[in-house]
């Protein structure tokens, strides 16, 4: 697997469009700690950004040896809510972006069952330039469940489009997230995002679910424990034969120093994407 740094790391929780690092930073930061790739959201560069912005942050990371492994291109889709789908209606500015940032992957967000049909034409569309769509297994979301993201992935029914992996919303919704999951998935698996999660009924946080309404959480490290089983899931992976990136995806912005969690995550990580020697 490839490591992959996603720039929400220095973003709070609650608030998605600002962060506390410059594109910059983020990818000395990416650089210094091993990370091959960065995970690029709207809170540095999106649809709203301005082509010589986008373009001057290309060449930054191409020079740093990084790519650019997955392209969210508003506010609304991580924020997953009722405007997130409207990027279904109009693609083509999301595939201009992933177009002049390198990458070939695009973060969608999926509703209601009306979604389906645009996803499809998304999706044609996005396959004219090489580009595929996935959605997150995101609480509160047509993929907040294994049932529902198998039902809406054979909807869809195209090859570009598939979903990204994340363990910790279904953990979350008290979803199978394990290897029984991942065997259905792994037709579709496009992404791999990892953070954590404790359960805590006088959590910091709650996560609103479909399933279950508000769950109160602790905001853990990947390296803690009490949250989902990190190493199950990646044998789990390893199992199935999952090579493409990991993305490191937790919000450390308003938990802890953002460079030490980035190096924490790292460390704890690596070991884990290699390949298992019989």
């Amino acid at each position: 697997m490839k490591l992959s740094l996603s720039v929400r790391v220095a973003e709070s929780f609650s608030d998605k469009r600002n962060s506390e690092m410059t594109i910059d930073e983020l990818i000395d930061l990416a650089k210094t700690f091993g990370y091959e790739a960065l995970c690029m959201r709207a809170s540095q560069l999106g649809t709203h950004s301005p082509a010589e912005q986008i373009a001057e942050a290309r060449e930054k990371i191409d020079a740093a040896g990084l790519k650019v492994s997955m392209v969210t291109g508003d506010f609304a889709v991580p924020s997953n809510n009722e405007e997130g789908p409207m990027l279904l209606r109009d693609i083509t500015p999301y595939l201009d972006l992933a177009d002049a940032l390198g990458s070939n992957l695009i973060r969608v967000c999926m509703k209601k069952d009306e979604d389906i049909e645009f996803a499809q034409k998304s999706a044609d569309e996005a396959a004219e330039r090489g580009i595929r769509l996935a959605h997150q297994s995101h609480c509160a979301s047509l993929f907040e469940t294994v049932s529902g993201s198998l039902r809406v992935l054979e909807a869809v029914h195209r090859p570009n489009f598939g979903i990204i992996y994340e363990p910790a919303n279904w953990f979350i919704a008290g979803e199978d997230y394990g290897i029984d999951a991942i065997r259905k998935m792994e037709p579709y698996l496009f992404n791999f995002y990892i953070q954590n999660h404790r359960l805590n009924p006088d959590g910091e946080t709650a996560v609103t679910t479909w399933k279950k309404g508000p769950v109160p959480v602790d905001h853990i490290g990947v390296w803690q424990e009490g949250g989902i089983d990190v190493e199950a899931v990646f044998d789990a992976m390893h199992e199935v034969g999952y090579e493409g990136y990991l993305t490191v995806h937790q919000a450390f912005g308003d938990i802890m120093p953002v460079t030490e969690a980035v190096r924490k995550s790292y460390e704890h990580l690596r070991p884990l994407t290699m390949p298992r020697t019989a």
